[in-house]
């Protein structure tokens, strides 16, 4: 097997990527549903920004327990939990629609509820990664994880585009709730079965302590803030159903097709990555990576054709993957295996929050002003963060991949 696929001769990895995949497309088809259906039912782009309000606040509440639970649990069972509490949110959005008992009340109720499960999984998820890689295949094993959610997130909103038009929302929450029998599949054939090797408590003081890690690391903690700045500026793609509708007038095929261009970007960028090996300057790369994003999301809200506004979200999607792999690599390497639990609830809800604090602030904009100017100005800001990041840190622009232990060679 190549380089580039390196991360793949794991068997336990392998599997857990393919599920990945399949799981990953249910839930990218449900963030389609929901917001046009939230849209369908108020026509309010204030209400589309409740949506991620609703999603981030048990985020906030539920990421560093989840974390806690993470370091000390088995995270393979943990998953299978979180995933069935996923798969039976998706159940109940299908039964409310078909029987007619849907409300923006139940949208959000289950949103909120899917929240919570979320900040369970992701740190058992992302924790249990580097146990079923060895070391030197990790940043390829994040780079192809990147690529299966952005390969997941082309086919997703495509494929919901083409359902809503045809049978409605229904079919696909229907097919969310199927598409996480993958992961758990997936998670029974693992050979993997040892929880982490650790004295890990469930308590407030596990949770101080990874608080505790990551005010010593200030490169993990800058890049969390930097990426919480550019995405809550930037954070305001929830208002694509409103380009849809008034702005370029393509309808739920249209829709489909703008969710999808920025994974396509990101695809391609994630695809790069594992191929070429590890960045060697780093932080430059995050810094030109965010200033790119936020420049691309600045010109799709000031685009009325469709074609444009796909290519300036791949774009936006290309420079966001970029950040993202060199973050995560960044964190895994430098956070011992008995924090990574905690680590990545904490980088959850500057991941997390973000954007669906971003899609709030966005759709408060779009409604006092305007959406165009809500985006575009969002973009604008984004660029400004890059700059003052890299006046301000100088440490993160100096940052290459030889000072936490990895420098393959490759081309800066």
């Amino acid at each position: 097997m190549s380089a580039r696929l390196a991360a793949l001769r794991s068997r336990d990895f392998r599997l857990l990527f393919i599920g990945q995949i399949i799981s990953l497309t249910g839930s990218q088809m449900q963030t389609v549903a929901v917001p046009y259906q939230i849209y369908k039912l108020t026509g309010s782009s204030l209400a589309l920004g409740l949506v991620g309000l609703c999603r981030v606040i048990p985020v906030i509440l539920f990421a560093l327990g989840g974390g806690v639970i993470a370091d000390a649990l088995d995270r393979r069972r943990l998953m299978f939990l979180s995933q069935g509490l996923m798969a039976a949110c998706s159940l109940t959005l299908a039964w409310t629609t078909r029987s007619g008992h849907i409300t923006p009340a139940v949208l959000y109720s289950v949103i909120a509820v899917g929240g919570g499960a979320l900040a369970l999984d992701s740190p058992a998820r992302q924790s249990l990664v580097p146990l079923l890689v060895p070391r030197e295949h990790l940043a390829n094993a994040i780079g192809l994880h990147a690529m299966a959610w952005e390969i997941a997130a082309i086919a997703g909103p495509s494929l919901a585009g083409l359902l809503i038009a045809w049978r409605g929302v229904f079919p696909v929450y229907v097919l969310d709730a199927l598409s996480f029998s993958a992961v758990i599949g997936a998670l029974l054939a693992m050979r993997h079965r040892a929880p982490p090797r650790t004295t890990t408590n469930i308590s407030i003081q596990a949770a101080i302590d990874g608080l505790r890690f990551l005010r010593r690391s200030p490169l993990i903690l800058s890049t969390m803030v930097l990426d919480f700045v550019a995405t809550f500026f930037a954070g305001s793609l929830l208002l694509l159903p409103v380009y849809a509708d008034r702005i370029l007038s393509v309808g739920p095929r249209g829709l489909g097709l703008l969710y999808a261009a920025q994974p396509i970007g990101a695809a391609l960028a994630a695809a790069t990555l594992a191929a070429r090996g590890t960045i060697r300057r780093q932080g430059v790369a995050v810094l030109w990576s965010i200033a790119i994003y936020g420049a691309a999301i600045a010109a799709f809200g000031l685009s009325r054709w469709l074609a444009l506004s796909m290519v300036l979200l791949a774009i936006s999607g290309a420079a966001d993957t970029v950040s993202m792999v060199v973050r995560q690599t960044l964190r895994q390497l430098l956070t011992p295996d008995e924090l990574r639990g905690r680590m990545t609830s904490v980088n959850m809800i500057f991941f997390i929050g973000g954007p669906q604090l971003g899609e709030l602030e966005a759709g408060v904009v779009a409604r006092a002003v305007g959406p165009r100017f809500s985006v575009a100005s969002g973009g604008l800001a984004c660029i400004v963060a890059a700059i003052v990041a890299a006046v301000a840190l100088p440490s993160l622009r100096k940052l290459t991949s030889a000072d936490y232990g990895i420098d393959s060679g490759a081309r800066s």
